[in-house]
């Protein structure tokens, strides 16, 4: 087991054995190297999570499996991913040995879950996060199986009704926040362009464009412990030009104009997310409309461009979403009566040309 030149690519490979979880020795190499050190100090690294095999517990072996995933999510979904696992996930699995997890007992554990009344979606959700230790354990471990595919899923994907306002809703709701200006322009710019909350929140003084009429969405804010984290939109999608209406421009333009000494790298709203939730619950309080999350005002958005004859593709470069497939299974409820006036206005053409 020493490394050695590649004569095809010039880089390091090394050639080493192992003993997998199952007691098989094995063979393999790894090639791509640029330096000798680097491969011999890849191999040490290799074999420290192989010595820790499938006879660990479950709770040792999620430390391998955060040490992986943190280098590749954002940190937000990295720290919702853990509060997900040690909430739900560890107090059950924590204490027992990896391979002696069966799919009787992810049954087991759903039914507890299941009993104790969660939303079909968050239910999801707590499952695929268990589903993923165990797909990174038979990806990179050699596990012989994901219990959980056995086991089968629980919850739904999405929920059976979607919260949203119309736009005498919002109209109604948005007069009872008008007193603060910060909250009244946070509020028009997520109904009417239908961007995330933490795009929102990343805008800078820059990303808005009055002359063009538009707002540039690059990157997305969180606070996270006492600080403030700026990261990459969700996927690639996400980076985006919207138009807005006039309106919004004469909105946007009189807020800025009431600012003091701003420099373009300033952030529009220099607030946070929990500021907006409570403006959110002082302007139900008020109006009386009902309930919805801020999130939903995506939604609401969303809702109003289906109701104005926009297309799938329309809406979902709009919104950012990285496959249109997430638009037409996010919205395909608000559609029947589309599907019904398509099939009307074919039977009009077909009879226009008798």
């Amino acid at each position: 087991m020493r490394a050695e030149k590649d004569g095809k690519t010039g880089k390091w490979l090394i050639q080493y054995r192992y003993t997998d979880w199952q007691g098989k020795r094995r063979k393999s190499t790894k090639r791509g190297f640029l330096t000798k050190r680097e491969a011999e100090e890849w191999l040490r690294n290799f074999l420290m999570g192989k010595n820790a095999d499938f006879d660990m517990k479950f709770a040792e072996f999620l430390k391998l499996y955060y040490e992986d995933m943190g280098s590749r999510l954002r940190e937000h979904t990295m720290r919702t991913k853990k509060y997900i696992i040690d909430l739900k996930i560890i107090p059950y699995f924590g204490e027992k040995r990896v391979n002696d997890i069966k799919a009787a007992d992810i049954r087991k554990w759903q039914n507890e879950l299941i009993k104790q009344g969660y939303a079909p979606t968050y239910l999801k959700t707590i499952n695929n996060q268990l589903s993923a230790i165990f797909n990174f354990a038979v990806r990179y471990y050699d596990l012989q199986s994901n219990p959980c595919s056995k086991a089968g899923s629980m919850g739904k994907s999405k929920a059976d009704e979607m919260n949203f306002w119309t736009k005498d809703e919002f109209m109604k709701y948005v007069d009872c926040v008008m007193d603060k200006r910060q909250s009244y322009i946070a509020f028009m710019i997520l109904y009417w362009t239908g961007i995330r909350i933490g795009e929102l929140l990343a805008l800078t003084i820059a990303d808005i464009n009055l002359e063009e009429h538009t707002i540039f969405i690059s990157k997305s804010y969180q606070r996270l412990d006492g600080r403030d984290v700026i990261t990459e939109p969700k996927t690639p999608k996400s980076k985006r030009i919207i138009f807005i209406p006039e309106f919004l421009v004469a909105d946007i333009k009189d807020y800025m104009d009431s600012l003091y000494e701003f420099r373009e790298k300033d952030r529009l709203l220099p607030v946070t997310k929990y500021f907006l939730e409570h403006e959110m619950q002082r302007g139900l309080k008020e109006s009386g409309v009902k309930r919805i999350r801020i999130h939903d005002l995506r939604h609401s958005h969303a809702s109003l461009l289906v109701e104005m004859g926009f297309s799938p593709l329309e809406i979902a470069d709009r919104l950012g979403h990285e496959k249109i497939e997430t638009t037409l299974n996010t919205y395909s409820h608000l559609y029947p009566n589309k599907k019904s006036l398509l099939a009307d206005k074919l039977n009009d053409k077909y009879r226009e040309e008798l």
